[in-house]
């Protein structure tokens, strides 16, 4: 009796092109998640990592639309930035270059939530 060797979990062949945030824009992002959801305003979370664009899903609730989405393209770098913020509607509410700079637009939303 011969024993096959286990068949591998199959890989994505181009790694490379798939967009993801590094370690840094996720401390950032989920700083800002962090003392929204201790405001009471968000409460879940959702990322998606796709060729051409890594998104950050924001929710109030974990059954619906997000309220939120944090996107990066890469390909928007040289142009108008590569982050945005894009609210419920589809609405571009802040792109920009640096991600600090664009998630201002919800830290302001933060401090009205706690006045």
């Amino acid at each position: 009796m011969t024993v096959q060797p286990p068949t591998p979990f199959p890989q994505p062949s181009d790694t490379s092109a798939q967009v993801a945030f590094d370690r840094g824009e996720l401390g950032i992002i989920l700083g800002l998640y962090g003392r929204m959801v201790a405001a009471g305003e968000w409460r879940d979370y959702g990322l998606s990592f796709l060729k051409d664009v890594a998104i950050f899903s924001i929710f109030r609730r974990t059954a619906e639309h997000p309220i939120y989405r944090i996107e990066k393209r890469p390909r928007l770098r040289g142009r108008q930035g590569m982050y945005s913020v894009i609210g419920m509607d589809g609405q571009i509410l802040k792109r920009g270059h640096d991600l600090k700079t664009v998630l201002r637009v919800l830290e302001r939303k933060l401090i009205r939530a706690v006045d």
